[in-house]
């Protein structure tokens, strides 16, 4: 279980997130939604000890993740954040390979559980066909599944991954997403994303957070917390709530403040105006 307890962070002389409390449960899939620059992504990261705040604690199933050993936390905690930069000329196995370093001594070195592990990881991630290709000649949507099973690879407790359907398009987003559920069904994984479509994250979530302000809103199940009056408070958005027809799961459709473009008609053609004029020369 991930934890914060009077977070306050922030960049420089600005604070992004202010005596922050908030509590994501083990072994659920959690999202994390809001406006940009509200805070999400500055939480995951803190989470994840990859910011230091300025006051307060995180806490991994109630220590203190900064008293932890760093190893221990890279065995815990898989974390994918937005945008990795891609080292030149790494093939796409050998990318993935790197999250097995935790697991790497100087007196013990690659073994068979890590190749296993390697393989299964492409695999889930679907990019095994890639195994020999460097990562920089691949498109954004394949280079992110690859950033993916990296993480996948790492075989921690928890994945945290900021924004993990960037650059995909719908299909490869939903595979994505798919994978993620499975690993918390299937493995009990501890999975928190943030992504920015509400839809996919009421879909996927057990654990909705949703934040505003640097501030959390509403915590909790999508089909108890997310309302009309939620989306116009966190997003300034008017809309309507429904049940999505597929999963059951809310499905927030925007209301429109202009006509919709398939309610206006289209403009008669020119061919269309001559065709439907009366034939012949005009009576003189």
């Amino acid at each position: 279980m991930l934890s914060t307890r009077d977070l306050v962070v922030g960049y420089d002389e600005r604070t992004v997130l202010d005596g922050l409390d908030v509590t994501l449960p083990a072994g659920a899939f959690t999202v994390i939604v809001g406006p940009n620059a509200c805070g999400k992504s500055t939480l995951l990261r803190t989470m994840a000890r990859l910011l230091t705040p300025r006051r307060g604690t995180v806490l991994l199933d109630g220590t203190a993740i900064r008293d932890l050993p760093t190893r221990e936390v890279a065995r815990r905690l898989g974390v994918l954040p937005q945008s990795p930069l891609v080292p030149e000329g790494v093939t796409v196995a050998d990318l993935v390979g790197r999250g097995r370093q935790p697991y790497q001594r100087w007196w013990r070195q690659w073994s068979a559980a890590d190749g296993a592990a390697v393989d299964e990881a492409m695999a889930l991630a679907d990019v095994a066909g890639l195994a020999d290709r460097p990562v920089d000649t691949l498109s954004g949507g394949q280079r992110q599944r690859v950033w993916i099973a990296m993480t996948l690879a790492q075989d921690t407790e928890a994945l945290l991954l900021d924004e993990p359907t960037t650059f995909l398009d719908l299909a490869h987003q939903v595979e994505v997403l798919d994978l993620l559920h499975r690993l918390r069904a299937e493995r009990g994984r501890t999975v928190v994303a943030v992504l920015h479509d509400l839809n996919q994250a009421a879909r996927y979530a057990d654990h909705l957070v949703a934040m505003r302000a640097g501030a959390v809103v509403a915590a909790g199940p999508p089909r108890e917390i997310l309302t009309v009056a939620l989306v116009r408070d966190v997003f300034g958005l008017d809309c309507v709530v429904v049940p999505c027809p597929v999963s059951g799961a809310p499905l927030v459709v925007p209301a429109l403040t202009t006509p919709s473009p398939a309610a206006v008609p289209a403009p008669a053609s020119s061919s269309s105006a001559v065709s439907a004029s009366p034939a012949g020369p005009s009576a003189g």
